[in-house]
């Protein structure tokens, strides 16, 4: 990796140029251009390169990239092939959404451990995970050791949780409450905040209605 810093914009379009990849091997396509990612992806080659360049490029002139080995260093990049042992605190829809969800298994998360305070749920499985009581957490973390805490509770009850699994020693939270957490500043927090995204579609609609006027 090139010793500049990585801007965060660039970062964020990595997993998109990973699906597409993936995309391209699952159709035996194994050499793509600049200007082929770019068609599919609509982002341009020149931005397509950039991008590569923070890395090392890994194209060749004339050439153009080894989809196999851009994929697997994409991965690398994204710290996907050592794997992360994962755990999700909230048993409800979202949660038990989270662990059958195979595509967090295939990206390399392990989810190990799944979390909830309702006696009527806990003592279930659910894709081979078994629900266990929030009072098991700080023993689970300790004998398991997580790598990620996902966030998965009402809004009311997340800064808790989330101060819980970081005085575990938890340092990276996946959160879908949908509230700022405060935490200290060498916690990594993700939020995926899904109303967010829908009031930005709803705004670009609402644009879209006014320019045709």
């Amino acid at each position: 990796m090139a010793d500049r810093q990585v801007p965060l914009v660039v970062i964020k379009r990595l997993p998109r140029y990973l699906r597409y990849l993936g995309d391209l091997l699952d159709n035996k396509v194994y050499r793509v251009s600049s200007t082929e990612l770019s068609d599919k992806m609509g982002v341009t080659a020149s931005q397509i390169r950039q991008d590569l360049n923070y890395f090392g490029g890994f194209g060749q002139q004339g050439y153009g990239y080894n989809v196999e080995l851009l994929y697997n260093n994409i991965s690398n990049i994204l710290g996907l092939n050592s794997g992360h042992k994962t755990i999700i605190i909230g048993a409800g829809n979202l949660g038990r959404a989270l662990v059958n969800y195979g595509g967090l298994q295939k990206r390399g998360f392990e989810v190990i451990g799944i979390f909830d305070t309702n006696e009527d749920i806990i003592g279930t499985t659910h894709s081979g995970i078994t629900i266990l009581p929030y009072s098991d957490l700080q023993s689970f973390v300790k004998d398991n050791k997580p790598d990620i805490g996902v966030i998965a509770v009402p809004k009311a009850n997340a800064n808790d949780v989330a101060h819980d699994l970081v005085s575990c020693g938890i340092k990276a939270l996946w959160n879908f409450a949908y509230v700022d957490l405060k935490l200290p500043e060498d916690v990594i927090v993700e939020n995926v905040h899904l109303s967010d995204s829908l009031m930005t579609l709803s705004y670009c609609m609402a644009d879209m209605e006014e320019s045709k006027k």
